[in-house]
């Protein structure tokens, strides 16, 4: 099981599609800009781009499923109401609505036609909204710290974050997902935006019991490098004690790093040691573009991982 949201957890469900006999990605549902935030400003679904691209992620090998899955990404261009619009968020929201408001069975549906290798759910049954409070950068701002709301909003703000909240606080959760963590062998976090995708998981009460109840395999795949406006200069450690205040109780049992990208290794085991977990550092990074996971080298990270777990796999 793979939880997260954008082209993070696309990246980790590329990685795990090699290993994984049974593969769930749970997806977040806070995001409110582009296409997502216009649909969910006009309609009462969730917001479908993080679940579509999760989809996509998971189509079938098939030439049929592949162009399937490239037609669901495709934006439409011009410039009237429907331009910037990924198709597949638009089929998303038709099969919703066709659905009575079952996101869950529209999601279905959806991977049945992609033939995807796994099942996509959303982390909650209603939209969310994220909350930040951050410390403004400003020296001369007379207001040392503020409330920002909406995940684009927090991205983007050049302020640090000090917390982060979900609204609504507890938002009902699907059962398909709380059984699935409760089968899962292997949970794994990451990689993405820290603040408004992958700690959301830990901010939903079902959802965080649910893990902590879990005696599925707790992998994090640490970011490749601070993304701006959100962990703005935090080091790998930094990451991780962020993630630790989190956990209430969610155990954490393997940290992948990027051994390129570790500056203080000792300083990094040290934070993992806390943790109680186990620090894999392999090469994980992309040779070439900007920052990002390959998906083989990820692969074999994650293989590394899951050694010494006798029977594990991903779900």
């Amino acid at each position: 099981m793979a939880l997260g949201g954008g082209h993070g957890l696309a990246a980790a469900l590329a990685a795990w599609r090699p290993l994984a006999g049974e593969l769930t990605a749970v997806v977040t549902v806070a995001d409110d800009g582009g296409s997502s935030g216009r649909i969910r400003r006009e309609m009462p679904v969730l917001p479908p781009g993080d679940l579509r691209m999760a989809l996509a992620a998971l189509a079938g090998d098939e030439p049929r499923t592949r162009e399937m899955a490239t037609l669901l990404q495709h934006r439409l261009g011009g410039s009237g109401v429907l331009a910037g619009h990924p198709v597949g968020n638009l089929v998303l929201t038709g099969l919703t609505e066709m659905h009575g408001g079952d996101a869950v069975r529209a999601l279905d549906t959806l991977a049945d036609l992609l033939g995807a290798r796994g099942r996509v759910l959303p982390m909650a049954d209603v939209p969310l909204d994220l909350v930040a409070i951050v410390d403004t950068v400003d020296p001369d701002d007379p207001q040392r710290s503020r409330h920002i709301r909406g995940q684009v909003a927090i991205a983007a703000s050049p302020d640090r974050v000090r917390s982060i909240r979900v609204t609504p606080a507890d938002p009902p959760v699907h059962p398909d997902v709380l059984a699935a963590i409760a089968r899962a062998d292997v949970v794994s976090l990451g990689p993405g935006s820290w603040y408004t995708s992958v700690l959301p998981h830990l901010l939903v009460p079902r959802l965080r019991a649910a893990l902590a109840a879990s005696s599925a395999q707790v992998v994090v795949v640490l970011n490749l490098e601070p993304q701006a406006g959100e962990t703005d200069d935090f080091s790998p450690e930094q990451h991780l004690r962020v993630l630790q205040d989190h956990l209430q109780g969610v155990p954490l049992h393997t940290v992948i790093a990027d051994a390129d990208a570790v500056v203080d290794r000792r300083g990094l085991l040290s934070a993992v040691q806390g943790c109680g977990a186990t620090l894999v550092l392999a090469p994980v990074a992309a040779a070439d573009g900007p920052p990002r996971h390959d998906p083989e080298l990820l692969t074999g990270a994650l293989a590394s991982a899951l050694r010494g777990a006798p029977g594990a796999g991903a779900r």
